[in-house]
């Protein structure tokens, strides 16, 4: 779920826009992106009702608590239709970043984040909060007005 935070606030950070667009909302182990875990819950729950059926399925390693989501297939040439230029551009930065890391890498990585810093449990992660960071090129009101012009 925090890979989806990365993707989000790496794109506004660069770009002045999210790719998903979802309610992050702060909890103990980092961001969670609220429509998205609704999505693949629903999916945990029951795999064969879910939107994610074609895409996603699940691995319970015994003894341990967490389920691990796993792909059905490879990104192909249609997935990656539905990206624009930039947001492939920061999606490969997001794998190139975390996909040799743990879990508890990308949790701390997201606690290092103004927005995760700035933001009470469980409150939402404004994504204006994203101009705090060192790393943004976009100003708090420059994100207003994109976010504004999405609407």
């Amino acid at each position: 779920m925090k890979l989806f935070y990365f993707l989000d606030f790496m794109h506004l950070k660069e770009y002045g826009t999210p790719v998903t667009f979802d309610t992050y909302v702060k909890l103990e182990h980092g961001p969670i992106p609220s429509t998205i875990k609704n999505l693949v819950d629903t999916a945990a729950d029951e795999i064969d009702m879910s939107e994610l059926s074609d895409t996603i399925h699940f691995e319970k390693p015994e003894g341990i608590s967490m389920v691990r989501v796993l792909p059905n297939r490879n990104f192909t040439k249609k997935d990656e239709s539905l990206f624009s230029e930039t947001e492939l551009e920061i999606l490969k930065k997001v794998c190139l970043r975390f996909g040799d890391k743990n879990t508890q890498y990308v949790e701390k990585a997201s606690h290092l984040e103004a927005p995760w810093r700035l933001t009470e449990i469980p409150d939402d992660i404004s994504y204006t909060l994203a101009a705090e960071d060192p790393d943004s090129k976009v100003s708090k009101e420059e994100i207003e007005f994109m976010l504004g012009l999405m609407k």
